[in-house]
């Protein structure tokens, strides 16, 4: 095996690799990048068992500069691979695979030779045999994980919430997730929709890592769906995850369809405030805030103590406020998420008392995007 190709080209297609690829696996050569050169190309797959990555560099394309002199396979290690090639002097480097699996890589008078492993050891990636692709639009799909996956359980103890619960019905696209102490649910309707219909979770993390690799760069992710897998296509790129098994439990019912009080704000100056009483409520023990609600006075007042640093009190000027007087406290680090993931949008806030769950959604768009939160008991 032996190839020459652009260093910037080969640098950015490996950091989408990599993301696939952990120091931490039962199996050893899973720390590895496995590269494969055919008269088409250059693959490169990365994978940890949970995600693999696989990414193809084209021959025909000139600004890739890539040269296939002779095919072949070698897995080389990840993270002290990627350390030289970063490192090299020139803006080309050549690969080459000699007896043994030795490879020696050069560029400019620098030369390496790196210990490589035997490409037929390393594991096939998933199959997914299904022809039925759901299109995504890149920007969407990505606002779409950002504003879910902060509700995705850290908890293993319950495994299934440490996913995104995605279900697909007639070109409706339904995300769902929760840690049983908040909820971000997001509805897409879809252009051009799937024929089949979809239950599946998505753990979390998988979600991070695509989102990062959509960027700016992919007006369309197509999703793929098996029993057990799931893949993503960006351009030239595959992603692929595992599904998390079991049943999501029913978070339809944890909604409140009735409001005793409500608020509406601009998302960036309510978060502002809770921002400014979180330094305190931060330096206690139960890291909590409260809100003091009184609609006959048009009155909103946020108060965060910490009995060891002191206390904050600020008057809020909601956009409009109704109902029945109440006071509540919660967790400012949820509503902080939660305020994030509107940007610049206005909100309504909907409470029905000072126990149950309160919700978020934007004013705007009230029927696809909604935040739940649920208040912490102070007495």
């Amino acid at each position: 095996m032996k190839f020459s190709i652009r260093r910037s080209v080969f640098i950015k297609e490996l950091s989408n690799v990599q993301r696939a690829i952990s120091s931490k696996t039962t199996i050893p050569i899973l720390t590895g990048l496995k590269l494969v050169a055919t008269d088409n190309g250059l693959t490169l797959t990365g994978s940890n068992a949970d995600i693999s990555i696989e990414t193809t560099i084209s021959a025909s394309d000139e600004d890739n500069a890539l040269a296939i002199a002779s095919t072949g396979a070698i897995v080389l290690p990840a993270r002290f691979f990627s350390e030289i090639i970063k490192r090299l002097p020139e803006e080309t480097f050549q690969l080459e695979v000699t007896e043994g699996f030795q490879t020696e890589i050069t560029s400019g008078s620098a030369s390496f030779n790196v210990n490589g492993l035997d490409a037929n050891n390393y594991p096939h990636l998933p199959e997914i045999d299904t022809t039925d692709a759901i299109k995504l639009d890149g920007a969407v799909f990505r606002e779409l994980i950002s504003q879910t996956v902060i509700a995705v359980s850290n908890q293993e103890s319950r495994p299934i919430l440490t996913g995104v619960h995605f279900v697909l019905d007639e070109n409706q696209f339904l995300a769902v997730a929760t840690d049983s102490h908040r909820l971000s649910q997001r509805k897409v309707n879809l252009q051009t929709g799937s024929t089949s219909k979809y239950d599946v979770i998505i753990p979390g993390k998988s979600l991070v890592e695509l989102s990062r690799m959509i960027g700016d760069e992919y007006d369309q992710v197509e999703m793929r769906l098996s029993e057990n897998q799931a893949l993503f296509i960006l351009g030239e790129t595959s992603f692929y995850t595992r599904l998390l098994e079991g049943t999501y439990p029913d978070t339809s019912r944890l909604i409140p369809k009735e409001a005793e009080t409500t608020l509406e704000f601009e998302a960036p100056a309510l978060l502002a405030a809770i921002e400014r009483a979180s330094l305190l409520s931060h330096e206690s023990r139960n890291n909590v805030i409260k809100l003091i609600i009184k609609p006959s006075e048009k009155s909103v007042v946020i108060y965060g103590n910490s009995p060891d640093v002191g206390k904050v009190e600020e008057a809020l000027v909601p956009n409009t406020v109704e109902g029945s007087e109440l006071e509540i406290s919660f967790n400012p680090d949820y509503m902080k998420d939660a305020l994030h993931s509107f940007g610049q949008s206005t909100i309504k806030v909907s409470f029905t008392s000072a126990l149950r769950p309160f919700t978020l959604v934007p004013t705007e768009d009230d029927e696809n995007f909604i935040q739940l939160i649920t208040p912490v008991r102070t007495f």
